[in-house]
């Protein structure tokens, strides 16, 4: 037997299979349309998975859907998930400017029962998928889609299986949601974020309690907001900052939640 050959083989075999698994990750561009405005959002599902999976909705931080938000549903699917990055804006809509991030938002949360319209569009993209087990869905949002994965449970939907909110607003309760809540909450905080004070913590707690919701708060010392973005420092803002600890911590929260829930 020619032992060089087989060891050469071998090792090429090794290779490919290396390459396949690197490269096993698709991803694709879905148009959809909410409310007669188009959007545009980003399936990931890889490919050398077999059979149905669970699907999990990636909702953007408020400067819209740019490459972040695209970036952690391709960690999901790395993970063996199925992720559609779904769009909260429109289009097209992503800027790096806060007053027009700051506008756009506005213009979905304004009225709570249209943000939570919104967010399940794109819920309805990832259903359809192929791939997806709809028996087991899930949400996870940064900034304001923390908040926005956050309102989806309290129209009392139990489409979804949890949701995770990274940095996220925190809107609190409304008291029609009173017993209405019907799925677990992860909200993954940075203690030291001015952009929710303590006494907003305190409320979005109190109102989870007296709704009767199952929810965790867990809380980073020291930790500012945005801290799951290693882009964060860029913007120039001094309360937006990564931390990699937390970073690292919450993303094996948000599995290990996900392995309770599915």
């Amino acid at each position: 037997m020619n032992w060089n050959r087989l060891i050469g083989g071998v090792l090429l075999a090794c290779g490919l299979l290396a390459g396949t698994a690197q490269g096993a990750v698709q991803s694709k561009a879905v148009v959809y349309e909410d409310q007669g405005e188009a959007l545009t959002g980003y399936l990931y599902w890889d490919d050398a998975l077999e059979g149905k999976r669970p699907g999990i909705l990636v909702v953007h931080e408020w400067w819209g859907l740019n490459d972040y938000a695209k970036k952690r549903a391709r960690m999901l699917a790395e993970l063996g998930y199925v992720a559609f990055a779904a769009d909260m804006y429109g289009t097209g809509r992503v800027t790096d400017k806060p007053e027009q991030a700051r506008e756009w938002m506005q213009e979905v949360t304004t009225d709570p029962e249209w943000w939570r319209a919104r967010a399940f569009a794109g819920l309805a993209q990832l259903k359809a998928a192929p791939g997806v087990d709809t028996a087991k869905l899930a949400a996870v949002g940064y900034c304001f889609g923390g908040g926005t994965v956050i309102q989806m449970t309290y129209g009392g939907s139990d489409e979804l299986k949890g949701v995770v909110s990274f940095h996220g607003s925190l809107p609190a309760a409304p008291e029609e949601a009173n017993g209405k809540i019907k799925i677990p909450l992860l909200i993954l905080h940075g203690q030291a974020d001015k952009m929710v004070s303590p006494d907003v913590v305190d409320h979005f707690e109190q109102r989870l309690g007296e709704a009767g919701a199952s929810w965790e708060l867990d809380s980073y010392g020291g930790v500012r907001h945005s801290f799951t973005n290693p882009d964060a420092d860029k913007r120039g803002i001094a309360n937006l900052k990564y931390d990699a600890l937390a970073d690292k911590r919450s993303w094996a929260r948000m599995q290990a939640f996900f392995a309770e829930i599915f």
